[in-house]
């Protein structure tokens, strides 16, 4: 756990947040400053402060990242109309929060089949 770092203190339970997933190595929970009806963050337990400084050992993590996502793409009834997995890395790629997080974007309404 890094001291001053945001989602390391959701993850301890330092700072609240309501989970909507939760297994031993990720965390999921709703962005507090949403961009869609659909916009949820899931987050490794695992401190890693960028996709930079990613290791081969955390492939399976990200991995499973993208599983979650799937999962909860479908828990929240996006799956057929579609969603955007975004991992926003660096300040230049628009990182604020610098522990690594896949942003699950989605639940436009006017969607054209």
């Amino acid at each position: 756990m890094a001291g001053d770092c945001i989602f390391c203190k959701i993850i301890s339970g330092q700072v609240k947040a309501e989970f909507v997933h939760e297994d031993d190595e990720i965390v999921a929970f709703k962005d507090i400053h949403p961009q869609a009806p659909v916009h949820l963050l899931i987050v490794p337990k695992k401190h890693i402060p960028t996709i930079n400084a990613l290791e081969e050992e955390d492939a399976p993590l990200v991995g499973k990242m993208a599983i979650v996502a799937k999962t909860l793409s479908k828990k929240f009834g996006i799956n057929e109309s579609g969603y955007r997995l975004i991992f926003n890395v660096e300040r230049g790629g628009g990182q604020l929060v610098f522990h690594i997080h896949l942003h699950l974007v989605g639940g436009w309404k006017n969607v054209k089949k």
